[in-house]
């Protein structure tokens, strides 16, 4: 008569979900959406251990997304100037890895972009946290995500090298 107890979860955890979505602040939906992209890839990584190429290539396609048209569309890069150009980088340069450990089956490759976005989750939060003094934050941002691109690129490069029998 009332269905199965997952399904009443399942509806309980929308409608949760739904509220936090409703009355969160921008700052809290950008986190949000890092939840949500790190919770894709820990699942792909899992997955793609188990060798379950099904579910991997779901985990890792919601990931793609969710970085793609959550975090990406959602810069601003006339007002937000060379931390929205950097993070619009380093999102380009999370969705080509995820692909490129998808193929290779890179469990390493995987562990990167989750733990960069384990990081830019984190000056999010202390963003949200520290609303009343935003330049401050701001800054703390910025530096961060000059501080993961200039990873990326050394990293991208040393990469290149390699590839190229430097």
């Amino acid at each position: 008569m009332f269905g199965s107890k997952k399904f009443g979860a399942q509806i309980y955890q929308s409608v949760g979900l739904e509220t936090g979505v409703v009355d969160a602040s921008p700052v809290k939906l950008i986190v949000m959406l890092y939840d949500g992209a790190i919770t894709a890839c820990i699942k792909a990584k899992q997955a793609m251990q188990q060798e379950d190429i099904v579910h991997k290539g779901e985990y890792i396609t919601h990931a793609t997304s969710i970085i793609e048209s959550g975090l990406r569309t959602s810069l601003n890069k006339h007002k937000g100037g060379q931390i929205a150009l950097s993070l619009d980088e380093l999102y380009q340069y999370m969705i080509r890895s995820l692909v490129q450990a998808s193929i290779r089956k890179d469990t390493r490759k995987l562990q990167e972009i989750i733990d960069l976005l384990h990081d830019l989750k984190g000056a999010w939060e202390s963003i949200e946290k520290q609303a009343q003094v935003a330049p401050t934050a701001n800054n703390a941002l910025g530096q961060l995500v000059q501080q993961k691109s200039s990873e990326v690129q050394i990293n991208h490069g040393f990469h290149r090298l390699s590839v190229a029998g430097a």
